[in-house]
């Protein structure tokens, strides 16, 4: 099963430029940059920071996956950090077997660790780390506790973080923090208010909705990081 690690980061490219000078010709080494680098590098970091306050077994940031909008999940998970996280959503796709297969290569290899949602069945076929739970089907999870090694839920506010069994879950995934892309997303609560919830929770909670490499410091220090763009767009080939 996924295990965690410390983070790595990935290393540009390097390219020769050769410059022109009078009299004299020189080769300077400069650094290729990618778009996506910075963006990758500030994530980095933030997950970094979300790492000291989180239990160790748990990654610092989660990679959620979606049918539409991340078509490709494996080209991603190829790049992921070591340590961090995926969350396999695939809302019934025929093709889910075949895709979380590839993940949980990915991760084995890669030292990430690797969630299921809302189908421990898949999970348990592929080796995944865990399951992801709605909120609605909290109950149904106590059965499952005993056969992963972590299980996370989705929570929307204060409400309903209050009544999530610290016993039965690993960490909460809280949203929405931040205007978001997501045809279910709620009005943003903001960093503040996740800030708040951190400190009242029983259990570690991950920022999601509207994350990315420009705001996640600001939540860092006080839940790690989940998002589907904000992570797949600095990580992807």
């Amino acid at each position: 099963m996924g295990g965690v690690s410390a983070i790595a980061a990935r290393s540009p490219r390097i390219s020769a430029r050769r410059l022109a000078i009078p009299g004299k010709s020189v080769s300077v080494i400069l650094m290729a940059q990618k778009p996506q680098d910075e963006p990758r590098r500030k994530l980095i970091s933030a997950a970094r920071r979300s790492r000291r306050h989180l239990p160790s077994w748990l990654p610092p940031a989660l990679f959620l996956t979606d049918p539409q909008r991340t078509p490709d999940p494996v080209s991603v998970a190829e790049n992921l950090p070591a340590g961090w996280g995926i969350l396999y959503r695939h809302f019934g796709a025929r093709h889910s077997v075949w895709q979380a297969r590839q993940l949980a290569d990915i991760a084995n290899k890669r030292g990430l660790a690797l969630l299921v949602s809302a189908d421990p069945d898949l999970a348990i076929e592929v080796g995944a780390a865990g399951v992801h739970w709605p909120y609605a089907r909290r109950h149904e999870a106590r059965k499952w506790r005993d056969r992963f090694d972590l299980m996370s839920i989705s929570a929307h506010g204060r409400a309903e973080l209050q009544k999530i069994d610290a016993r039965v879950f690993d960490a909460a995934l809280v949203s929405t923090v931040f205007p978001s892309n997501s045809p279910s997303a709620a009005a943003p609560m903001g960093p503040h208010t996740l800030r708040c919830l951190s400190r009242q929770s029983a259990l570690p909670i991950y920022g999601l909705g509207g994350i990315n490499s420009r705001n996640a410091a600001s939540i860092s220090d006080a839940a790690g990081l989940a998002a589907i763009e904000g992570i797949r767009d600095p990580f992807r080939s």
